[in-house]
């Protein structure tokens, strides 16, 4: 203030006076006597009595000053005391973090010196100050519960990445994370901490004793009997692995939790405090003071109803206690202790906030009467507080902390002009500001009060043969029935008291996304739609760096409290303008993706590049958008790409991006509890002070029009006459509907980015609760039936079986609570609601962009991936509580997505291949589970027809394995003895996961399947090409699985131990699980399409069922050889083979057998059976094994004439087949056959009927190819299988080899097999009869 002090000085600021019809009652300053009563009684002396009150003498504004700082020196504590306090300790006030000399390892230090992040292996940093007798105390704030040592330590310990606080004598600290204490060795002690609780740190030097307490409880006396004496003094010091982080309070504000007889650290400014609480004194008595001029006299009146009137007499009163009390209001102590606990005093009578204008009327007064700067910084060491003291304060069964602390910020934000000051300057830049929006999850359910609040806990009983829980089982018990509807009362106790917290952080976000608020400059919604972007991009452009990111579990919440605000003001808006649609319609235009009004930062567009889209898609904007691209942009932006790469890694070198310096923008996210800046890296290696680093913020991309977040204006974003602001470049496509708010676009917009970056990350991390749940209740009823079997005679059984009962149910009890907080908090039926708003918001705006053609190359990935994943986490996170069809509309947004996924999996616009990889898994998802499948099969038939002509697409240059993966969900169900959910040898062993996609009951679909076969049959160069690929690609997958086989079988032979790689046994596991598949599609087409291979009409038909029936006895022969290699390798049960068996894989190729030789024409089974027979590798055997009949391999009947011993049995996979080795095992002709008669679940009658008729036709029809076959002689062989006789001449070179050699080669190469020349034609060859 300009002239504060004596006088009837005011401040410079005006303040409105009374009006005109007011003035007889205040024109001026009151009379003397009047106001010398009123002065007195406002600024009571201590030392006169109310006897001496007729005598005191007359009190005026010119006294004032004087008389007040005469007051305020009475009682200060005397020098002498003040040095009294400091005894016993050594070392500078205030009380830091030693960041010059006291530290190993690398850590961030936040500005003020408290807050410390881990960024090494095990880093270590202690305080400033030390103390050597007496009794001290301080506190941690915990902002994250990993591993952490927390205590004191002398100055001679000597921390490395190794060792840190409580690892070298002379040092003590507790670990809350393993729930350890530590000086050298380590024991239990204590108990488990989370993010968002209290350490103290206390040490008896007279004593010689540690204690710790968590959250004001005492955890007991650590440790006794201490060092202590001349020379030793103990530093409050820490140690934390990487990403772990906490705040200290050495005493620079109040202990959260002060203990009798110990002091903190860092003295309390007991000298200012005095004079804080008496001037506040005094600021009450002016509430409570009211001056009757026109009776003379004053008048009690209650604060709350007291106002700003302008009346002089009050002001300059006013004026003169603030010239004291202002600059006391600039420090965090005073601050916290005084102002914070008045202002929650004032809200404590309970009512809606409202109803507390007192507080507005303060903040009128602190604005009217204090200097900007004194204001902004009271308000941010306000906000601060408040802050901490929502996050570490503990949870109590009516939440009443959370609540105290969110009425009183709501309480400030609803003061326009202290609102905008916090979010232009506080909320977002300096503030974590995101947590009061969070809700943190209590660890330990007792101290929580959730034992009272739910007293009756329960879980699933019922489950079946896979472990699956059983909803609503008919054979619930009565008991168990009251048990789960007492659960399910208390969980509603427990909503119902979360929802009054979340009600609150909604109505915070109501206010700063008020728009209506322009009297003092750009609304409130402008500025936080501004922060609001820079707070994504930092989290978008620094992911998986620890100082820049915001807690997932924060994410989580803001979200779902944001989704809420935004679609209150979007209804709010649209019942004002009725042409406009609701946020249950709401979308995000597709022009925001490319007009350069929202600033994406550097994520991935569906076309690649943006610059590049710019260049390429130029044209189409014009045309369809009317927007044009100056040439000199587009040169710029080109350049402005070939430094990207260099700048963006500058960004993020770890000490570039660590070393955060006053050059920053916007601070980054450090986790102290409040401060969201750090400046200060320490590294052992570097002690100095990094130089500063660049902005986060990359150097802006030259759009339609360079706009960075700072530069926009509300014209910019909601637009005025003949502007569209955010929806410029509407394409004729795009309808033209009003929007009653367009900046919500923006923050819808936001919300889906946010959800990508780390929401759903988040909600799969916490079904882990669940899955305990789940885990824990199947191993108690385990238990209990052990127990029921356990006989009488074994009480020692019996005794350790009731222990691990009793473990198992307290287990239970505490999670059970537990999941009931984390289904109200995350996975409640209004947060189910939220996702699934989300997922339509993305189906609608992705439809929208779609049908803008080209331009649809412009929308970011993320709108894709977030549709996917909100599908995924509704139906694997929300659908155990909450059932997806419930939701309204639910089956038209299940075919809508199934519509996307069909369209999108093969887009050409689309070229990421991440993002096609993830489309494609999605789709493949999508079709093993009936409610999908049949989404699918609604879409339109021409959009279903397209995917299949899509996923028929030849496999090379392209990952085929889901396509095929597709392909096999499709047709399982309908193949031979392909109706198993699980094969046969694993149904003992539980599935990790029974809710995995590939664990679902088959589902067929018959819609698509005749799509496929009216494809195949029609296109008959789409067929051949694909069967081609099949085939090539079946062929690389076996060769590749018995390759590894045989090293495995190696390895396993070998005297010494061996350890097979498990990536090398994961990948064989893969190789067999492809060939299968593989199998299982020929075996699909062979039966909706037969003719593809026999109808020798079609160009390739002969030449594809050669290939097939090779193929098919290759794979015969190696799994049904005696004593073979996949049979030891299937005996050895390896870990990670648990899927190689004999079932899969010969009942597929019986599958296709039975298809050609039983159930075709007599015609096609004909020309299958001379294929087959005539294939070199053909043995009647490996066909007998099938159904256990198979002798040993000298019964076998050679199919062709030359004999099968001096004949190379070389087949398509490129290696002779083995003979048989020496068994490893011993004799392995005792181990039972495989026999397709042991699976009778599995194999019905009537197949087993089809593959006997087969076997009986193969041995008739083999045994006549060996009578009639003529003999051969060797030079009219095909010189390259050998198999055949010669029947094909090539041009022009005249070279020679059988049909079926020359085709196959030419359906993958032009080159002729012997001198390389291109082949340009291929003649039948007859050798000429000799005469």
């Amino acid at each position: 203030m300009s002239s504060k002090g004596g006088g009837t000085a005011l401040t410079r600021r005006n303040y409105r006076l009374a009006s005109d019809t007011d003035k007889p009652k205040a024109t001026g300053i009151v009379n003397e006597k009047l106001l010398s009563d009123y002065l007195h009684h406002v600024f009571p002396s201590t030392k006169q009595g109310p006897a001496l009150a007729s005598l005191r003498k007359p009190l005026g504004f010119q006294d004032l000053g004087s008389h007040l700082e005469k007051l305020l020196s009475e009682g200060e504590p005397a020098d002498d005391i003040k040095d009294q306090c400091g005894e016993g300790r050594l070392g500078p006030q205030p009380v830091v973090l030693d960041h010059t000399s006291g530290f190993e390892g690398l850590l961030f230090v936040d500005d003020d010196l408290l807050g410390v992040i881990g960024h090494s292996n095990f880093s270590s940093i202690r305080a400033t100050t030390c103390v050597y007798k007496g009794k001290w105390a301080y506190e941690v704030l915990i902002s994250s519960q990993g591993l952490m040592q927390i205590g004191w330590c002398t100055l001679n310990c000597r921390f490395n990445q190794e060792e840190g606080v409580g690892d070298t004598p002379d040092s003590y600290a507790y670990d809350g994370n393993r729930v350890r204490k530590w000086n050298v060795t380590t024991t239990n002690y204590g108990k488990s901490w989370a993010a968002g609780d209290i350490v103290s740190c206390l040490v008896d030097l007279d004593e010689g004793t540690i204690t710790f307490c968590l959250n004001g409880q005492s955890l007991g006396i650590a440790f006794t009997n201490i060092k202590t004496g001349p020379g030793v003094a103990y530093f409050p010091a820490i140690s934390l692995s990487f990403k772990e982080s906490v705040a200290f309070n050495f005493g620079s504000r109040p202990l959260r939790y002060p203990v009798d007889g110990y002091l903190p650290l860092q003295n309390p400014p007991a000298g200012d405090l005095m004079k804080a609480q008496k001037l506040l004194g005094y600021i009450k008595n002016v509430l409570s003071t009211a001056i009757d001029s026109q009776e003379d006299r004053l008048v009690d009146r209650d604060c709350a109803v007291w106002r700003l009137h302008g009346e002089p007499t009050i002001l300059i009163t006013l004026a003169h206690i603030f010239n004291h009390f202002a600059p006391l209001m600039c420090k965090v102590y005073l601050v916290e202790d005084v102002l914070m606990n008045f202002l929650l005093g004032i809200l404590e009578g309970g009512g809606s906030v409202d109803e507390h204008p007192l507080i507005q009327q303060l903040l009128d007064l602190f604005w009217l009467l204090m200097e900007d700067y004194e204001v902004n910084e009271c308000l941010k060491q306000l906000m601060m507080s408040l802050l901490r003291a929502y996050r570490f304060s503990p949870i109590i069964p009516d939440l009443g902390f959370q609540i105290h602390y969110l009425r009183l910020t709501t309480a400030i934000l609803r003061h326009e002009k202290s609102r905008k000051y916090l979010l232009n300057n506080v909320l977002f830049d300096v503030l974590r500001s995101v947590v009061f929006f969070y809700i943190k999850t209590p660890l330990r359910v007792k101290e929580a009060g959730l034992e009272e609040l739910i007293p009756t806990t329960w879980w699933p009983t019922h489950f079946d043969k896979e472990g699956k829980d059983e909803r609503d089982p008919k054979d619930e018990s009565a008991d168990e029935r009251l048990r789960r509807r007492a659960y399910e009362r208390g969980c509603q106790r427990l909503k119902k008291r979360i929802e009054v917290v979340e009600e609150l952080q909604v109505h915070i976000l109501r206010l700063l996304l008020n728009n209506k608020d322009k009297t003092s400059g750009e609304a409130s919604r402008y500025i936080f739609l501004n922060k609001f972007r820079k707070f994504l991009q930092e989290n978008a452009s620094n992911r998986g760096h620890p100082t820049a990111l915001c807690p997932p579990e924060y994410m989580v919440c803001f979200l779902h409290r944001l989704i809420t605000a935004v679609r209150s003001c979007w209804d709010e808006g649209s019942r004002k303008s009725p042409s406009s649609f609701s946020s249950e319609e709401s979308y995000v235009p597709p022009q925001l993706f490319y007009n350069g009004k929202v600033d994406y930062f550097d994520l991935q567009r569906l076309g690649g590049l943006l610059s590049h889209l710019k260049k390429t898609l130029k044209d189409d904007l014009a045309s369809k958008a009317n927007i044009v691209i100056d040439p000199a942009e587009i040169q710029s932006s080109s350049m402005d790409d070939l430094d990207e790469d260099e700048e963006s890694g500058a960004a993020q070198r770890p000490f570039g991006a660590a070393a955060m310096g006053g050059a920053l923008a916007r601070p980054s996210w450090l986790s102290s509890p409040t401060l969201g800046r750090a400046n200060r890296f320490l590294s052992t290696a570097a002690v100095s002070l990094m130089t500063p680093r660049r902005p986060l913020s990359q150097p802006e991309k030259v759009k339609v029009r360079t706009l960075t977040v700072e530069q926009r204006t509300e014209e910019d974003i909601e637009g005025s006459h003949g502007n569209d602001g955010l929806l410029l470049g509407r394409p004729l496509e795009e309808p033209d509907q009003s929007i009653a708010d367009k900046s919500l676009l923006e923050i819808v917009d936001g919300i889906v980015m946010m959800y990508n970056l780390s929401v759903h990350q988040q909600l799969g991390k916490m079904v882990v609760v669940s899955d305990d749940v789940h885990e824990y209740a199947v191993a108690l009823k385990d238990t209990e039936e052990k127990i029921a079997r356990c006989p009488a005679r074994r009480a020692d059984i019996l005794e350790e079986l009731q222990k691990s009962q009793k473990v198992f149910a307290e287990k239970l009890n505490h999670l059970s609570r537990r999941l009931a907080w984390i289904n109200a908090t995350i996975y409640s039926k209004e947060k189910m609601l939220d996702v699934y708003w989300l997922l339509c918001v993305c189906i609608r705006t992705i439809e929208h962009a779609d049908s803008t053609g080209s331009l649809f190359a412009f929308a970011p990935e993320f709108y894709l991936n977030v549709a996917m994943n909100a599908y995924s986490a509704l139906k694997n996170y929300f659908s155990p509580a909450n059932g997806m069809e419930e939701l309204p509309g639910y089956e038209e947004t299940l075919t809508q997505l199934a519509a996307i996924l069909a369209k999108h999996f093969a887009d050409p616009r689309i070229v990421g291949t991440d993002i096609k990889d993830s489309l494609m898994q999605a789709l493949a998802s999508y079709v093993c589970y009936p409610q999908s499948l049949r989404a699918v099969e609604r879409i339109p038939e021409e959009q279903r027809v397209a995917m299949m002509r899509n996923l028929l697409a030849p496999y090379e240059q392209r990952p085929w394995a889901q396509t095929n993966w597709i392909l096999v969900r499709l047709w399982r169900g309908c193949g031979f003895g392909y109706r198993y959910t699980r094969l046969p040898h694993l149904l003992k062993t539980k599935p990790e996961d029974a809710n995995l996609p590939s664990l679902q009951k088959p589902c067929p679909s018959l819609l698509l399947q005749r799509h496929m076969a009216e494809l195949l049959s029609l296109e008959k160069d789409m067929a051949a090409s694909f069967l081609n690929s099949v085939l090539n690609q079946l062929n690389w997958a076996f060769s590749e699985f018995i390759g590894m086989i045989q090293e495995i079988q190696q390895a396993a032979e070998r005297p010494e131990r061996n350890f097979v790689d498990t990536r090398q046994l994961k990948v064989c596991a893969t190789c067999f699980d492809l060939s299968v598949s593989l199998l299982r599609v020929l075996e699909m087409t062979v039966t909706l399409v037969p003719e593809i291979f026999l109808d020798w009409s079609r160009p390739s038909a002969e030449l594809l069922l050669r290939r097939l029936a090779q193929l098919l006895n290759q794979v015969l022969n190696r799994v049904t050889a005696e004593k073979n290699l996949f049979d030891r390798v299937v005996n050895l049960r390896l870990p990670g083979l648990e899927s190689v068996d004999h079932y899969p894989i010969l009942v597929a190729v019986t599958g296709i057998l039975v298809r050609v030789l039983v159930d075709g024409d007599r015609q096609g089974i004909s020309c299958a059976a001379s294929v087959l027979l005539s294939d070199p590798c053909f043995q009647l055997h490996s066909i007998q094994h099938l159904l256990g009949e198979g002798g040993d391999s000298s019964t076998c009947v050679p199919s062709a004439a030359v004999p099968s011993a001096a004949r190379p049995a070389v087949g398509s996979l490129g290696s002779s087949v083995a003979p048989p080795l020496p068994s490893a095992a011993g004799n392995s002709s005792e181990r039972k056959h495989f026999s397709l008669h042991a699976y009778t679940d599995y194999i019905s009658e009537e197949e087993k009927t089809k593959v006997e008729l087969m076997l009986a036709f193969l041995t008739e029809e083999s045994k006549q190819a060996a009578a009639s076959t003529a003999p051969t002689s060797e030079e009219d062989l095909c010189p390259i299988c050998y198999a055949h006789s010669i029947s094909a001449i090539f041009k022009p070179c005249s070279h020679k080899s059988c049909k079926a050699c020359i085709n196959q080669h030419l359906m993958n190469n032009k080159d002729c097999f012997f001198c390389k020349a291109t082949i340009t034609g291929v003649e039948d060859f007859s050798k000429p009869s000799s005469s």
